[in-house]
């Protein structure tokens, strides 16, 4: 009877080594998992807010274009030459006749 307990011990301890080596391999994949997650998330949001930033962009653009063609500003046109955005409009000179 002694020996079959042994050899249950003999068997049991290597099957419970194994399930602790599984449980620390399972618990670095989660640590991996979450900080994975967490850039993930970080970048959705830089996303979210490029989206939301840009509309906002091509409003203040747009803005500064009509300014520069209204009042025919030469500085702000060439401003906004400079970061490549073309301003075509009208230049008759501000207060002029409609």
């Amino acid at each position: 009877m002694a020996a079959n307990v042994l050899k249950r011990i003999g068997f049991l301890t290597p099957l419970a080594g194994l399930t602790l080596l599984l449980v620390l391999v399972n618990l670095l994949l989660s640590l991996g998992n979450q900080f994975l997650r967490l850039q993930v998330t970080e970048r959705q949001q830089f996303l979210t807010q490029s989206i939301q930033l840009g509309g906002l962009h091509r409003e203040i653009v747009t803005a500064l274009a009509s300014v520069a063609v209204k009042n025919n500003d030469e500085q702000l046109k060439n401003l906004l030459a400079s970061q490549g955005i073309g301003v075509v409009g009208n230049s008759r000179p501000a207060g002029g006749a409609r």
